[in-house]
């Protein structure tokens, strides 16, 4: 069964992500072709990036870094539900990605942006990033408003058309993370 995780891309004190994290997983419960689980940053304590050597070298020091490799290589998809901070990506999601790279190599990637344009600036940073680390970013986005898909901006009330780009966007990562399989195979 291909298994996708759901990243919440902020750790930031009142987050907006928890709540839109679930709403993702909700929707994604009721599907048959994959297995969905929430990956909250919060979990892992990463430090600023203290690993020594390029993360291409896969030579992991660190237990916090080993036990962040080991999650992700034990998944085949994403779905990254990300803010958009100063036009861009969060600094602690920035931090996550970078702390590895092979973990990250032919698996989907589609994204839950959330902000006052949707998170759009933020996505279009991650897809340059995504690229990079040879993932497959998908076209569909679901892009939540602070203005219309949350009341007084922190309340999480989404429209009933995210719902259709939610489960087209999750249509898409499944496929995409089915198809790269023996890509992952075979590296």
């Amino acid at each position: 069964m291909t298994k996708i995780g759901i990243i919440i891309g902020s750790t930031r004190p009142g987050r907006n992500g928890e709540a839109v994290a679930r709403w993702v997983h909700e929707v994604a419960a009721e599907r048959t072709d994959a297995e969905f689980e929430i990956v909250d940053l919060l979990d892992y304590k990463l430090p600023v990036l203290d690993e020594a050597y390029p993360a291409s070298l896969a030579n992991y020091t660190q237990p916090h870094t080993q036990a962040w490799a080991e999650k992700i290589a034990s998944l085949d998809g994403f779905v990254i539900v990300t803010p958009e901070y100063n036009r861009s990506v969060p600094g602690a999601l920035k931090n996550a990605i970078d702390f590895l790279y092979a973990e990250w190599n032919n698996k989907a990637v589609g994204f839950v942006s959330y902000g006052s344009v949707g998170g759009t600036r933020a996505v279009e940073h991650l897809r340059g990033i995504a690229g990079e680390l040879q993932m497959a970013d998908v076209r569909s986005q679901v892009a939540l408003s602070l203005f219309t898909d949350f009341e007084n901006f922190t309340t999480f009330t989404p429209a009933a058309v995210q719902r259709d780009t939610l489960v087209t966007t999750l249509d898409q990562v499944v496929a995409w993370s089915t198809a790269l399989a023996p890509l992952r195979t075979a590296a």
